[in-house]
């Protein structure tokens, strides 16, 4: 699917200039939410004391430490590290020490807007420029950034474009410029953001000022071409470990989808047990009418689900996006418009329903599941409709043959994971150029799967499609070909003379079922293609060594229903680490910062992560001092909530 650009509201407008500067410093600041008089200023700071006292963290993590050193110095960075393991630090800290205002160029004004109230929760002086601001609104924070009362400004690619941007940039100071989302430069990649390719003008335009490319999606490939495209030869490569270990991979066989999501869903409900919330999850799904029917009938099944895509009014879309932030147990049920600067912590699960394009998709959209650290589940159910409509789709795209090569690459890639018979994560890692050892946390992992010789099986399909094709001039879908093998007695069949050909019937040894696994396995491995708008099946050249008999087809038995509907998921409950005579004090906490972020209007996890009430639940804090060293719990929200704290555990 192609991206959305209208999935976070209308493009950003470049066009509007700046008001002209008038150094009014002070009643502008004060202007500008997050700007408040008493924020702090960071320049020159030690990282470790700001990290300490912005984030309420004791020490970096991996390679944050070697990372914000070299940006702090003045270096630049290209820096490969998977979601939920701490990018943003990596830049923000830089921007806080530096001297100037760090410049964070973000694809999706939903990111900016979460990084930025983030921020502002912990005293740091961050805005954004977007088409969502009123003109006064966008003037304040512009001359915020002139008069240097900005710490970290978040911008568009789009915005960029514009000269009127580029020459207020030019007049202020910039500390640090962060391209997040890097992979966006690609233009054989699944987010390919055009307004990208001319990020690497920056390198001229503001000359000594370390840049930094960030994104949790690159292959080798990729990383390169990020690397070409941004104009950053001399950069450091900072590449963190792409593996997940706290996400379980399960992809099922599709027989009935919706049904079988359902049974997933409840499955981690009742792993989390009776006693926790309902588990919040994103559903993937292909169209937009698929999106709105599977939201519908999870809600008929009493889960609270959402639809979300790009055809939805904006306001509509807005609303529900902010109820699966603020609420409990809600699922998204979205388009692959949803989800990238999504920063919510605690979703239990990602599914998808239909095949995602590439494994570069496959792992940023699973990725979003247990950015907390908590045990996660990514879901897929896969059949053969799948391979034959993504073949369709790669046919009819508009590009030239090497643009179709390329996407046929990607698929043929992601169809490899959805088919292993080995480990999964031990697949994926391996696309990303990280070799590893089994995991046992993924479905053939955990359930090994059967494998069988399908030669035979291959020998009579590809028989059969010949035969129609040299004695009669026909092509035929799945469908058909099954009946035929199977030896149905259908209108069709009797009316074409079908049950004539020497191989009907020969196949009444498999089911249905069995002979789609085998088709789908075929077209997986180019042993068999699907051709035209109606998925009619044809022989490519490999297929001469299957009917001869030289190529070995050793084929995975599907099992259905065993990875549909009983995963062995790993208890992903909030309050699994908490003690027994420490849960009430947990459930208190949670109900307390519940009420503070409706207060505000925020998501709960802007107030204080599950790791932080876990904590605090297990410490239980006597005074101010107490607070100090407890993970989350930095300056500013010590002296915005330190008493509140307080009161709810002395009252426990």
């Amino acid at each position: 699917m192609d991206w959305d650009p209208d999935a976070f509201g209308p493009p950003d407008d470049p066009a509007a200039p700046p008001p002209p500067f008038d150094g009014a410093t002070t009643p502008v600041a004060a202007s500008v939410p997050g700007l408040a008089a008493t924020a702090r200023d960071f320049t020159g700071r030690d990282p470790r004391d700001v990290l300490s006292e912005v984030y309420g963290y004791d020490a970096f993590r991996g390679d944050q430490g070697d990372i914000v050193a070299h940006v702090v110095g003045g270096g630049d960075a290209v820096v490969l590290m998977p979601t939920g393991g701490g990018k943003s630090v990596t830049y923000q800290v830089p921007a806080l020490v530096r001297p100037g205002t760090g410049l964070v160029v973000s694809p999706l004004i939903a990111l900016m807007h979460d990084q930025v109230d983030a921020l502002v929760a912990n005293g740091v002086r961050a805005a954004y420029l977007n088409s969502t601001q009123t003109p006064g609104e966008r003037a304040a924070v512009e001359q915020a950034y002139l008069a240097g009362t900005l710490d970290l400004l978040y911008v568009a690619p789009e915005r960029l474009n514009g000269a009127q941007t580029l020459g207020l940039l030019a007049r202020g100071r910039l500390s640090v410029i962060a391209i997040d989302e890097a992979h966006c430069v690609s233009q054989w990649g699944h987010d390919f953001r055009p307004d990208y390719l001319a990020l690497g003008d920056l390198a001229d335009r503001f000359p000594g000022v370390p840049r930094m490319a960030l994104t949790a999606t690159a292959t080798p490939a990729t990383a390169s071409e990020i690397v070409e495209r941004l104009r950053l030869p001399r950069a450091r490569r900072f590449v963190a470990s792409f593996d997940r270990p706290n996400i379980q991979y399960r992809i099922a066989p599709k027989v009935e989808p919706r049904k079988q999501l359902v049974e997933f869903i409840r499955s981690v409900r009742q792993a989390q047990g009776p006693d926790d919330a309902a588990p919040a999850g994103i559903v993937y799904a292909l169209s937009r009418k698929s999106v709105e029917q599977t939201a519908a009938y999870l809600s008929t099944q009493g889960i609270d689900a959402l639809p979300y895509h790009a055809g939805l009014d904006s306001s509509v879309r807005a609303a529900n996006q902010s109820r699966f932030l603020r609420d409990d147990g809600v699922v998204m049920v979205a388009t692959i418009a949803f989800g990238m600067g999504i920063d919510k912590p605690d979703v239990r699960f990602v599914a998808h329903i239909d095949l995602p394009k590439s494994v570069e998709g496959y792992y940023q959209e699973t990725g979003r599941a247990g950015r907390d650290g908590e045990p996660a589940v990514a879901w897929m159910a896969y059949g053969l409709g799948d391979v034959v409509q993504q073949r369709r789709m790669i046919d009819q795209s508009p590009g030239d043959r090497a643009y179709k090569m390329r996407l046929g690459q990607h698929l043929d890639a992601m169809l490899g994971l959805c088919e292993t018979v080995s480990c999964r994560r031990q697949n994926l890692l391996d696309y990303f150029g990280e070799p590893s050892g089994t995991c046992g946390n993924c479905d053939t992992c955990l359930e090994p799967p059967e494998t069988w010789d399908g030669q035979v099986a291959a020998q009579k399909l590809l028989s059969t499609i010949v035969r129609l094709q040299r004695e009669r001039g026909q092509s035929f879908g799945a469908g058909h070909l099954i009946d035929i093998l199977r030896g149905a007695r259908t209108e069709r069949i009797t009316q074409q003379g079908h049950d004539a050909l020497a191989t009907y019937g020969i196949g009444a040894d498999l089911t249905d079922q069995d002979w789609r696994s085998v088709i789908r396995q075929l077209l997986a491995r180019g042993l068999l293609v699907a051709r035209g708008d109606y998925g009619t099946l044809a022989l490519t050249e490999a297929s001469g060594g299957v009917l001869r008999g030289e190529t070995a087809v050793p084929l995975r038995r599907d099992t259905l229903g065993r990875s549909g509907s009983g995963p062995r998921v790993r208890k992903a409950a909030a309050a699994e680490s908490v003690d027994a005579g420490d849960r009430d004090l947990f459930e208190a906490l949670r109900s307390w910062r519940a009420e503070q972020a409706r207060e505000q209007g925020v998501p709960a996890y802007i107030v204080f992560g599950d790791a932080t009430l876990r904590a605090l639940a297990a410490s239980r804090p006597a005074s101010l001092a107490d607070l100090d060293g407890i993970t989350g719990i930095g300056a500013k929200k010590r002296e915005a909530y330190g008493d509140r704290i307080l009161a709810v555990v002395a009252a426990h």
